[in-house]
């Protein structure tokens, strides 16, 4: 069963986590223990991406360093078509739909399209959205941000990911948020749109998790804090138990 099959398996009957490892916060060793102990307590899969990437050689090492310490799936989450590995078991081919940019929205993709299609990852078509405050990600993605009280704008980006075809949507506050996406843009968002739905950015604890699953977020995702903080990582088994995403 293709990966993409396998979370719209599971995510109908429980929520999932996903751990986001950024190739420049930390060496591929060290990341590659990151996933060996998320795998343990529970996680679903390893994302790998960052916007402040400088080579696909450092993409590379991550995902093989992954590869080795944990049998999770490793999904690439890229930042443009030069961050693309082939040692991935498949990249989120996503359009990042609220970018200024074309090549954010598009290009990118054109750019990346064959490599994806020659090497044989899997790729799994995706929405992704930038919500306020954005962080790193919004100012590098040169993104007009949705606000942080608009669910309407946030469901119309759904909608038209669900009409192009896609099968997933993200709605991301930015890594290190001060905030996460609010409870009432997820509800909105799930309650109109046919998606599974992603959140990430600013969810710290298992309270905050547990609040967006129930709010309708499909995968909770966590990334920053889990690569700076210990403390962190001795918070994460609690915030997959709270969302239920530990599989029995």
């Amino acid at each position: 069963m293709d990966i993409g099959d396998r979370i719209c398996r599971e995510c109908a009957t429980r929520k999932l986590h996903f751990s986001l490892i950024d190739p420049d916060k930390q060496s591929p060793e060290a990341a590659g223990k990151i996933a060996s102990f998320v795998e343990s307590v529970g996680s679903f899969a390893v994302m790998v991406g960052g916007s402040t990437l400088l080579s696909q050689a450092q993409v590379d090492a991550t995902v093989m360093a992954i590869k080795r310490q944990c049998e999770l799936p490793v999904i690439l989450f890229p930042s443009g078509a030069r961050f693309l590995s082939r040692y991935a078991d498949a990249v989120f081919f996503m359009s990042l739909m609220n970018s200024r940019r074309l090549e954010f929205v598009m290009r990118e993709q054109v750019a990346g399209s064959l490599f994806v299609k020659q090497s044989g990852i899997e790729p799994i078509s995706m929405g992704y959205v930038i919500v306020e405050p954005g962080m790193t990600a919004g100012r590098i993605g040169e993104v007009d941000l949705i606000k942080k009280d608009d669910a309407r704008s946030a469901v119309g980006y759904a909608l038209a990911a669900q009409f192009l075809g896609m099968r997933f949507f993200y709605l991301e506050a930015g890594s290190g948020a001060s905030s996460p996406v609010s409870d009432e843009m997820i509800r909105a968002v799930k309650g109109q749109a046919g998606l599974p739905v992603f959140v990430g950015g600013g969810i710290r604890d298992a309270e905050m998790a547990r609040q967006k699953a129930a709010a309708g977020a499909d995968i909770i995702v966590t990334g920053s804090a889990l690569e700076a903080s210990s403390d962190f990582r001795q918070r994460l088994p609690g915030i997959i138990a709270a969302i239920g995403g530990a599989k029995d």
